[in-house]
């Protein structure tokens, strides 16, 4: 994509994936690899290393699955996941030289995650289900695109830093298409948050660990983000 149009590559030549342009995986759905700048901020920010345990939900057809799982070797392993039959399909088969990954076709949000040193995601999240959090092992990392109201995007890094609670931070403005099962939510919250409000959010709770306070940005059933340091 250029200039926010599709067009077609001169030829099939893999220099052309290496440029700072998203490659279409479903043109008609607009389902795209992700930008290529954007993600290599991503990956600096959540440091994968040698024996972590990912987990990679949104997977497409593996591309950036492949570089998680050269970076978490040796020892390491990657859990990916992808709701389109078609892409985990392609998935599979692309990621087949790689050690210590497996794809499942499955709805990341329905299902609990096996314990994660790094939950990478790239599909618009309103609030992350209850079972990616409880995933994060202690120091764990967790970076999805949070899409709190309909004009704020941004990418969200979190880190387990204890028994209870999650050190936050914005990292940039993030566009993806939304998550199914994770974009939308029938959990009610007080107030819509506006992007300087976004940008406040230094904490995230569940619930049922510790209620929500004075120092809250925006409320789900499930999961709160304050403005407070969770430390």
């Amino acid at each position: 994509m250029v200039n926010t149009r599709y067009c077609e590559t001169p030829s099939d030549d893999p220099a052309y994936v290496y440029r700072n342009h998203v490659v279409a995986l479903d043109a008609g759905k607009g389902i795209n690899n992700g930008e290529p700048f954007l993600h290599a901020a991503w990956i600096g920010a959540t440091n994968p290393r040698p024996g972590d345990r990912i987990c990679h939900i949104g997977a497409g057809t593996g591309f950036y699955t492949a570089i998680l799982s050269v970076l978490a070797s040796p020892g390491g392993s990657v859990e990916a996941f992808e709701i389109d039959a078609a892409l985990s399909k392609a998935a599979r088969q692309n990621l087949e030289p790689y050690e210590g990954v497996r794809v499942t076709h499955a709805d990341a949000t329905q299902i609990d995650l096996p314990p994660a040193d790094l939950i990478y995601v790239n599909a618009g999240v309103l609030a992350p289900p209850p079972s990616w959090l409880q995933a994060l092992r202690p120091g764990g990392r967790m970076i999805f695109p949070w899409r709190p109201a309909n004009d704020v995007g941004l990418a969200m890094l979190i880190t387990r830093t204890g028994e209870r609670g999650f050190d936050a931070r914005p990292l940039m403005s993030a566009w993806f298409i939304p998550c199914v099962g994770g974009a939308s939510t029938n959990d009610h919250f007080a107030t819509e948050p506006d992007s300087s409000a976004a940008w406040s959010v230094r904490s995230v709770w569940l619930t049922a660990e510790r209620a929500p306070d004075e120092t809250a940005v925006v409320t789900y059933k499930h999961v709160w983000f304050s403005s407070a340091s969770a430390v």
